[in-house]
């Protein structure tokens, strides 16, 4: 996939204002997932999240629309959760900001958006709900311009649950996010925003590719922590695991590797090749 065919993004909102809803209308619409096998909050992976209704971990998953590839990075809208929605930022260039049309902007969705205003994304306002009786939309709206600067005309008024214009923030998406801007020829740079252990594979790092490329077996560094691994296993997410054989620059995706702590590979810390970094002592 050409770098200016790749849109990284994530979805900011507060609790309850629809977000994992939208999620689930965007995968259903670019066909990310068969409709036999959808089900509500399909990114919130926890059982306590299904349970209680926010999200907690974040979930990457890669969608197909009009011949772009679509990163969208799932982030949690519970106030005690800003570290999360940070690594979130970290690895995208825009952000769709969701407001529900009948509760109005809240303190939480305040501070991440102004998060996201710090690390310079493009912020797509959409205003959800409105399909209920108790949606105030002149009134939210002004909320939300007097938050952006932006115009009426700019903020996209759709219904998460019956999937109303959702399809319009894809393409706002596709529209008004900026590529990546990193170099494939460059060594390897791939930002580790999530990272986790499975008791039968090892470490599991989710990672934003910045510059280079990664294929299956290379063998990676961690340049904060200083551990070497092997790649063992590559791909995307879709938002289950799909085995492919390289990561290219700009895309989101994960990496098993044959770690045996989390320790060595922090959230934050950068993944490059072994090969940069081992000397000629001869």
């Amino acid at each position: 996939m050409n770098t200016s065919n790749i849109r990284n993004f994530c979805i900011i909102a507060h609790i309850d204002h629809g977000k994992s809803t939208l999620a689930d209308r965007m995968m259903e619409l670019t066909s990310t997932v068969d409709k036999r096998e959808m089900k509500a909050q399909l990114l919130d992976s926890m059982e306590l999240e299904r349970e209680r209704g926010i999200t907690i971990k974040l979930t990457p998953v890669t969608m197909k629309w009009h011949n772009h590839e679509l990163n969208l990075i799932d982030t949690p809208g519970h106030v005690d959760f800003s570290y999360e929605v940070s690594r979130s930022l970290a690895a995208c260039e825009g952000a769709v900001l969701v407001v529900d049309a009948s509760q109005g902007i809240q303190a939480q969705t305040l501070a991440n958006v102004y998060l996201a205003l710090e690390a310079d994304l493009k912020i797509i306002p959409v205003l959800n709900k409105i399909d209920l009786p108790a949606a105030d939309i002149p009134r939210v709206s002004r909320e939300i311009i007097n938050l952006l600067g932006c115009e009426e005309s700019d903020i996209l008024k759709i219904s998460a649950k019956t999937g109303l214009n959702v399809e319009q923030v894809l393409d706002a998406v596709v529209a008004q996010v900026p590529p990546p801007t990193g170099r494939s020829q460059d060594p390897l740079r791939a930002l580790i925003f999530d990272s986790y252990y499975d008791d039968y594979r090892g470490v599991i790092l989710y990672v934003r590719v910045v510059d280079g490329n990664l294929r299956k077996n290379d063998q990676i560094h961690m340049i904060a922590t200083s551990a070497n691994g092997i790649a063992l296993e590559i791909g995307k997410l879709s938002p289950n695991m799909l085995p492919a054989p390289e990561l290219k620059t700009g895309e989101i995706g994960y990496i098993v590797t044959n770690l045996k702590t989390t320790r060595d590979a922090r959230v934050g810390d950068t993944v490059s090749l072994t090969k940069y970094f081992t000397k000629d002592t001869k």
